[in-house]
């Protein structure tokens, strides 16, 4: 059993991002360290012992700080999908494996692709019905693939990818709570609008996601049953969303990865 005093830090960087560091007040894996000293900094202030990486994919907001982590803490594992252009890496992530969070008493987090975003991007995902460290939550550490009331852009990959992947995540338990890279949250629901200006759930989430981030509170993690309510991109066989994509389009819309398409397109220039 793993200690309930496991928990998840989530620490602001850059712009927009959040780094995350998983830790149980004696060893930490940090996620997608783009910026080394943000997590040197959280590791100090908690008096934390780094004994591992999660990597989901290449972009420099993700991995910037590997190197020098590792060169910091070199028993350090670091996870991550070797197909991509990471320096650094230990162990490729590969689909479907389980990998132990080393230190955190037998914690394993799941590697699952989500290409679409970048070639070879993945998600890690930790079932913990088993852990009392998570109080029987799963959690999802999702990078750029999955937003709250988003999705990432499609850099390397194909619609049909990016497409799949998202349905993926969104057939992961409906009480996940998911970790992405950004707080994108309040811009994604105002994209979700216009495509659903009549669902009450998304209008409800629009009040809730304003008053957090008037508090400047962040909206990250989030629920996925909610997402499933509320974000378009796992909505492609919804009449009200097929109906504003055929408008967009210009033309009667049937496959959802057609939809799907489209709200990408549409969101780029929104």
């Amino acid at each position: 059993m793993t200690s309930t005093s496991t928990t998840i830090v989530g620490l602001p960087a850059f712009d927009s991002n959040y780094l995350w560091l998983i830790h149980n007040g004696i060893n930490a894996w940090a996620v997608d360290p783009g910026d080394a000293a943000v997590v040197q900094d959280a590791l100090d202030l908690h008096q934390l012992q780094l004994t591992g990486i999660l990597v989901t994919h290449h972009h420099a907001d993700h991995v910037g700080g590997v190197l020098a982590l590792k060169a910091r803490y070199p028993a350090a594992t670091v996870i991550g999908p070797m197909r991509e252009a990471i320096k650094g890496l230990d162990v490729d992530a590969v689909d479907g494996t389980d990998y132990e969070l080393t230190g955190l008493g037998g914690i394993s987090a799941r590697c699952i692709a989500v290409p679409g975003h970048t070639a070879g991007h993945v998600a890690y995902f930790i079932d913990a019905l088993d852990f009392e460290a998570f109080n029987g939550t799963p959690r999802l550490f999702c990078g750029d693939t999955l937003f709250a009331g988003g999705c990432g852009r499609l850099f390397e990959g194909t619609p049909a990818q990016l497409h799949q992947s998202l349905h993926t995540l969104a057939a992961l338990p409906a009480a996940t709570l998911a970790y992405c890279a950004h707080e994108y949250t309040a811009s994604n629901l105002a994209f979700a609008s216009a495509v659903e200006p009549s669902n009450a759930d998304l209008a409800q989430r629009v009040a809730s996601t304003a008053a957090l981030r008037t508090a400047n509170q962040a909206t990250v993690p989030f629920i996925l049953g909610q997402e499933r309510l509320t974000n378009p991109f796992l909505r492609t066989k919804e009449p009200a969303v097929i109906a504003s994509a055929s408008q967009q389009a210009g033309l009667e819309l049937s496959e959802a990865v057609d939809v799907f398409t489209v709200l990408r397109e549409w969101k780029n220039r929104f």
